[in-house]
């Protein structure tokens, strides 16, 4: 039984870490513990762990904090230092293809083969008409991983899978909502630091891309027109939201809907790239997560960018979240921010 147990989702993201504990049962899964626990300004850079004692401090906190014993973790991986790539290989199995990607591997990816850990998805394993399969090409930085499972070791815990963003946000996605042959979707994750786009069809992932820009571009656009301090800052962001729209001032608004914009552009660029390489996907709804999600000047850019409704994702929509140990207004509140924890908390140790 002990091998069918979860792992901790560990979200190590750039201006907090979040952790996600759920157990399966006979009717699905249950919600036993979510913790997150804030990280000092430049702690995370570019996805470099640039003050660890801080990140293991955090995550030995949320242990505690939340009496957590289990000690396998599935950690995320997301920016420039993660490669995917969706390539076409003649027809092979899974073992095949484990060998051969290695040779294949240099003309997809702009990093020493060397320097990565490789892994692969066989998206179409029947193939085309000319024997040919689509596979799913993920690489990713080994000093990084070493990095993020480092921290996790210092803290007292094993990083047993390591997933990628996007598709974390995938799974809690798949598993909350019911998939519908033939209706492509969006899943847009905007983090503090870095947004994971990923297009998903019938179940696979056909276009992932992540953009270097998230949350902290509010912060810091306010914090620079404003000339008032990073907290301050972020508390005018976060004070936008909702039924306080009333007291953000209109400087705050302008700002705010400036950045919007300009991410929504960037999006926008994604998915008008996504539409000329696969003329024939076309989305039918956009589902948005991260702590940012909450923005409502971003959510209606992005609507309007992509033409079709969006929606703000709920990890916790299928999930059997107790009341009575569990407040369900920080549930909700926390819910779009919990996303990439809920999809690492979904996997296994030793999941491949």
């Amino acid at each position: 039984m002990a091998k069918n147990k979860l792992a901790l989702g560990l979200d190590i993201g750039s201006s907090s870490v979040k952790l996600v504990h759920l157990k399966e049962g006979r009717r699905g899964y249950t919600l036993v513990a979510w913790g997150e626990a804030p990280l000092p300004p430049e702690a995370v850079v570019d996805n470099q762990l640039m003050n660890s004692s801080a990140i293991v401090e955090a995550i030995r906190q949320l242990v505690a904090q939340q009496k957590v014993k289990v000690k396998d973790v599935a950690i995320g991986v997301r920016g420039h230092s993660v490669i995917i790539k969706r390539i076409s290989m003649p027809v092979m199995s899974q073992e095949d293809l484990d060998e051969s990607i290695q040779w294949e591997a240099e003309q997809y990816i702009p990093f020493d083969v060397k320097d990565v850990h490789i892994d692969t998805q066989i998206l179409t394993p029947q193939g085309d008409a000319a024997g040919q399969m689509d596979v799913l090409l993920v690489a990713a930085k080994k000093d990084m991983i070493n990095d993020f499972t480092a921290v996790c070791a210092e803290a007292g815990l094993t990083a047993t899978v390591v997933d990628v963003d996007a598709f974390a946000v995938q799974n809690a996605f798949e598993a909350n909502y019911p998939q519908v042959p033939g209706q492509p979707v969006v899943l847009i994750n905007v983090g503090a630091a870095v947004t994971n786009i990923n297009i998903v069809n019938n179940g696979l992932a056909t276009f992932t891309r992540d953009i270097t820009v998230g949350g902290n571009a509010f912060t810091e656009e306010i914090q620079k027109q404003l000339n008032i301090s990073a907290e301050e800052a972020e508390a005018l962001k976060v004070g936008g939201h909702g039924e306080t729209d009333a007291v953000v001032p209109q400087e705050v608004e302008r700002v705010i809907q400036g950045v919007a914009d300009q991410m929504g552009g960037e999006i926008q660029r994604s998915l008008d790239f996504h539409a000329a390489t696969a003329p024939d996907i076309h989305p039918t709804r956009v589902y948005l997560s991260g702590g940012t999600a909450r923005i409502p000047a971003l959510f209606k850019v992005i609507e309007q960018r992509a033409g079709v409704p969006v929606e703000i994702l709920n990890p916790f929509k299928n999930i059997e979240v107790d009341n009575r140990k569990f407040d369900p207004a920080v549930i909700m509140n926390a819910a779009p921010a919990a996303a990439v924890a809920v999809g690492l908390a979904l996997r296994r140790p030793g999941d491949k």
